[in-house]
C-alpha cells in the first residue's frame, strides 16, 4: 500500500470513528482543557488574531477529526506545525471532550 493510500486510509478511519468518540464526551472536562486553547482561539472560541478559526459552535465531529488529522501530522499548511504540536499530547478523550466544549459554545461568542 502507498504511503498515500495509507494516509487516506487513516483519515477516513478518524472521520468514521469521530461520531463515536463526540457522543461520549464530557463538556465540563473539556472546558478545563481548553485553557491553552484560549490563547489563540479565544477566551470564548472566537479568535481574537485574525487568520486563526473560530472553534465556538464548530461541529464537533468535524473538530476530532480535524484535532486527529494534525496529531497524525496529516494535516499541513497554515499554523500545522503549531496545531500538531498542540495535538500531540491530546487523547482521543480529551479531543473528544474539547470538541464537544466548543461546539457547545454559541458561534456568535455569545453576543
Amino acid at each position: 500500500m502507498s504511503f498515500k493510500k495509507l494516509l487516506m486510509a487513516a483519515a477516513l478511519t478518524s472521520v468514521a470513528i469521530a461520531p463515536a468518540l463526540v457522543s461520549a464526551a464530557d463538556v465540563e472536562a473539556g472546558k478545563k482543557k481548553s485553557a491553552v486553547c484560549a490563547a489563540c482561539h479565544g477566551q470564548n472560541g472566537i479568535a481574537q488574531i485574525p487568520g486563526y478559526p473560530n472553534l465556538a459552535g464548530q461541529n464537533a465531529a468535524y473538530l476530532v477529526s480535524a484535532l486527529t488529522a494534525y496529531k497524525n501530522k496529516q494535516r499541513m499548511g497554515g499554523q500545522a506545525v503549531v496545531m500538531q504540536g498542540q495535538a500531540a499530547g491530546l487523547s482521543d478523550e480529551d479531543m473528544a471532550n474539547l470538541a464537544a466544549y466548543y461546539a457547545s459554545l454559541p458561534a456568535d461568542g455569545g453576543k
